[in-house]
């Protein structure tokens, strides 16, 4: 027989021949698909399509040659030590000045006690790996981040939502919930909530609730995990207090510079009390042996040498403007039925669109009428959120936001005559949960 037969067989036997490796796969991968809809934003990036899906921050508003010059000196200056292998909790500078940059939410945190990583994501990667078992509940905001429940699908947890409306989470939702949850015998590793300018919805969890959230986690003993890289974009007034000031044993805060810097330096960090950051170093190191010390250095050359709190400002003021663009057009063309989120902050609105439509199927049809959204069902992790879909207005110019909604607007007056015409569709259930692609996130 010839070696090409006994390959042939070998796949035969193992798998398909599209994936030999197949039955061979950890039971945490079989969830991790690409789904038709990230498939269908490789159409959704070309130019002439007005994307309203990505969570991208506007780089260009920073002083990129400024920024290049920081860049080039380090390099000068300290490229031994930059370009060399590094502590697996992070540089120690760069860690006593994001409490500085915490403190701006009421935060007073010790530097020991920060983990910097590759970006929030990798912070929330590793909180779950070293909490979840397979079959632990993660409690979760419904709609909730994307990101964050691709991560806790691949650790095989069971993600409970809980009810928002537009001052937040819910409290009552949240003690019935945690109450039953007990009662059956689950166990409960954490409550993980976005509570200022919330992804996907934009909505803010007010003062009131913050309290009770924390008191009502507390006395059932579940950790809160506050993921906050939207905090101090908000367009009035100061930053909201973090859950983390008032509660600093039962809450890991997650941050990042990626909102109010730039991604790409992919720095962000977890403040955790102080036995769980043991554990986070040790995932971290067993991860990738220490983060970039160049990234890290470069971000903290940034804070030590420019104003990046009026950087922040310029951050809001822009964002802010696209806000107000989105919600005017909104109101000025969508048709009657549909219904919108209005936030304070942030990146993005939370659309609800009329009775038997449904934005995942709508998908396709905007896609060809060159404008793009985030479906709503990628945010719960049993694919409900049909109705919804979420609109980022933080990337493209204000002109561009107009002609997307104005776009928008008209495939769904032409969904809504076939509705009227024959009926609401009947769509397939969704499975599993939409892993974005780092430009959705």
């Amino acid at each position: 027989m010839s070696q090409e037969s006994d390959h042939g067989r070998t796949i035969a036997a193992h798998g398909s021949r599209i994936d030999a490796y197949v039955d061979r796969y950890a039971a945490r991968a079989t969830g991790m698909v690409a789904s038709e809809v990230r498939a269908l934003f490789a159409v959704a990036s070309r130019p002439e399509v007005v994307s309203l899906a990505g969570g991208m921050p506007y780089v260009t508003a920073l002083p990129l040659d400024v920024v290049g010059e920081l860049v080039a000196d380090l390099v000068a200056r300290r490229g031994p030590v930059a370009l060399q292998y590094g502590s697996g909790q992070g540089d120690p500078h760069l860690r006593e000045q994001i409490c500085d940059v915490m403190r701006l939410e009421g935060i007073e945190g010790n530097a020991d006690d920060v983990v910097v990583t590759v970006g929030s994501q990798q912070a929330l990667d590793l909180i779950t790996r070293i909490f979840i078992d397979p079959g632990d509940v993660v409690l979760a905001e419904g709609p909730s981040y994307v990101g964050a429940l691709g991560t806790f699908s691949a650790y095989q947890a069971k993600v409970v939502h809980i009810a928002m409306d537009d001052e937040g989470i819910i409290p009552e939702s949240l003690a019935q919930t945690v109450y039953a949850l007990q009662t059956a015998g689950s166990t409960i590793k954490f409550l993980y909530t976005i509570p200022t300018f919330q992804n996907p919805t934009g909505v803010t969890l007010n003062a009131e609730r913050r309290q009770q959230v924390l008191d009502i986690c507390q006395r059932a003993g579940v950790l809160v995990v506050e993921d906050n890289p939207y905090g101090l974009l908000g367009f009035d007034g100061e930053p909201m207090r973090a859950l983390r000031a008032d509660n600093p044993d039962g809450v890991v805060y997650l941050g990042s510079f990626s909102k109010t810097l730039a991604p790409g330096f992919r720095v962000g960090w977890a403040l955790a009390p102080h036995a769980v950051r043991d554990k986070l170093v040790l995932a971290m190191e067993s991860a990738v042996l220490s983060h970039s010390t160049f990234t890290q250095l470069a971000v903290g050359e940034y804070l030590a040498t420019q104003p990046w709190r009026e950087q922040i400002k310029t951050f809001r003021e822009l964002y802010r403007e696209r806000r107000d663009t989105m919600l005017s057009s909104l109101e000025a063309l969508m048709p009657a039925g549909c219904t919108w989120t209005h936030p304070r902050g942030g990146f993005f609105v939370w659309a609800t669109l009329p009775e038997g439509l449904d934005s995942k199927a709508l998908l396709p049809r905007a896609v060809a009428e060159r404008v793009a959204f985030v479906p709503g069902s990628g945010f719960f992790a049993d694919g409900s959120g049909a109705r919804h879909m979420r609109l980022s207005f933080c990337y493209p110019e204000p002109d561009r936001i107009r002609e997307g909604v104005r776009r928008l607007a008209g495939v769904i007056e032409q969904e809504l005559q076939l509705r009227d015409t024959f009926g609401a569709g009947v769509y397939p259930d969704h499975v599993g949960v939409d892993t974005p692609g780092p430009d959705l996130a």
